[in-house]
């Protein structure tokens, strides 16, 4: 009997170990390999069809937002990308990849909304988004003007998020 106890209570450790970190760690954060890379040159179209160009933007801090119409919880964020675009859009250039969504949908969406965005790279086929690892939608990228990804947020922002993220870029 004593020899099952010392194979057992070895294992119900590492199990207790195991369930006690699960309970401790944010299921929201997806760690992204790319933090700390520089943010990868994509080159598109925005959906006015104009050649647009992924990285940084006007030589500032860039905040790059994955965003869909189709995607509900991108309506609940959206209002935080219009006030953090107010607040922030003399330091930042705040600009978006329009998800695996159709054109029409997609400006119908703005207008309807209000557009924070300078513009929105036109990713039908998930092209860009492959590129940079999205899981899903919404997701946010902080770029450093050094084009260096800082942070990455996979899920709605809140202002909280959006300022600190700022706040990240501009160290």
């Amino acid at each position: 009997m004593n020899k099952i106890w010392w194979a057992i209570v070895p294992v119900l450790v590492i199990l207790f170990g195991l369930l006690g970190y699960g309970l401790t760690s944010n299921p929201k954060h997806i760690p992204s390999p790319l933090i700390g890379k520089p943010f990868p040159v994509i080159e598109g179209k925005d959906l006015n069809g104009n050649k647009v160009t992924l990285g940084v933007v006007n030589g500032k801090p860039t905040v790059v937002n994955v965003w869909a119409s189709w995607c509900a919880a991108c309506r609940l964020e959206h209002n935080v990308l219009i006030r953090g675009s107010r607040r922030y859009g003399d330091k930042i250039s705040l600009v978006a990849i329009n998800y695996k969504d159709e054109l029409a949908d997609a400006k119908a969406w703005l207008r309807q909304l209000g557009n924070p965005y300078l513009w929105s790279f036109h990713d039908l086929a998930g092209r860009a988004g492959l590129e940079l690892g999205v899981y899903g939608v919404p997701e946010t990228f902080f770029v450093n003007k050094q084009g260096i990804i800082v942070e990455k947020i996979s899920a709605p922002l809140t202002d909280a998020q959006f300022s600190a993220g700022v706040a990240l870029m501009s160290k």
